[in-house]
């Protein structure tokens, strides 16, 4: 690998991460096309740790509440019914309602995620390695193009994070977990899915994104066994080049996806995606 494919794989890593178009599908395409077969999984989970701390950088202040609301929720003093509320003190509890309500539909989508997420890794694409094949990471695009052209159809919901409830957060971790497929875009079947069960389109997002972080950490566990081969195939330059620009092209295209999903225009990269998803079937 040399210092410039470092920088586009990054840099693709960073972009296609959040924008619903499967940064898996485009690092493996990348790779066939710049030769690079040999480098190991684990160098795909580092880049995705750089967007993690994009998540981070841009939902700090979400992150933040959520952990502040839960610290209240264990060891805050409650407030005796004996003593009036003032109006500042009500909207901070309705806030911290809304930040607690998301801890357990997390916790629940992580675990579906978890569980299908290693049965798919470790059983279903070891048992039929060809699922990881361009052939069929280029079908997967294709598939992610339905899907974003089929959630453009749903009308979005009015729920919110209290109203996520933990059968919905179940059904979106299992959406979640299908996206580890290679071509199948994480963010693209998650937000779509988190619409379909009724959220509004800024609250689909945001689950989306919070459940991306122990998603990921995961994957980077599950792979750490891979850390040998990897430094055998890139350099400590090259993988701190790629992280780089993963994570600031992540906090790029994380910005300017959460004003599409206000917008409702996910559909606009369905095109795109079968464009690229024919090619690879017929040119690769």
């Amino acid at each position: 690998m040399t210092a410039l494919k470092a920088l586009i794989l990054g840099l693709i890593q960073g972009i296609a991460e959040f924008l619903p178009i499967s940064s898996s599908g485009h690092l493996e395409l990348l790779k066939n096309i710049l030769g690079l077969n040999e480098v190991p999984l684990l160098f795909d989970v580092l880049l995705h740790i750089a967007t993690l701390f994009a998540v981070v950088v841009v939902l700090w202040k979400r992150i933040a509440a959520i952990f502040v609301a839960l610290w209240h929720f264990l060891f805050g003093k409650k407030r005796s019914g004996a003593v009036p509320a003032t109006k500042t003190q009500k909207k901070k509890d309705e806030e911290r309602k809304d930040n607690l309500a998301y801890v357990l539909p997390i916790i629940v989508a992580t675990a579906v995620t978890g569980v299908l997420g290693v049965v798919i890794q470790k059983v279903v694409m070891e048992k039929f390695p060809w699922l990881g094949g361009v052939k069929v990471v280029a079908a997967n695009l294709i598939v992610t193009a339905i899907i974003l052209a089929g959630a453009s159809l749903l009308k979005p919901g009015t729920r919110r994070s209290r109203d996520l409830g933990l059968g919905r957060a179940a059904l979106v971790g299992l959406a979640q977990g299908i996206g580890v497929l290679p071509g199948i875009s994480r963010s693209g079947i998650t937000i779509s899915s988190g619409i379909a069960v009724g959220l509004d389109r800024e609250t689909a997002g945001e689950f989306s994104f919070l459940l991306s972080i122990p998603a990921i950490l995961g994957a980077f566990v599950l792979t750490l066994g891979d850390a040998g081969n990897l430094l055998a195939n890139v350099s400590y330059a090259q993988l701190a080049i790629a992280f780089v620009a993963a994570f600031l092209s992540g906090m790029a295209s994380l910005k300017i996806l959460l004003k599409i999903i206000k917008g409702g225009k996910l559909y606009w990269f369905a095109p795109y995606l079968a464009i690229v998803g024919l090619a690879g079937l017929f040119l690769l």
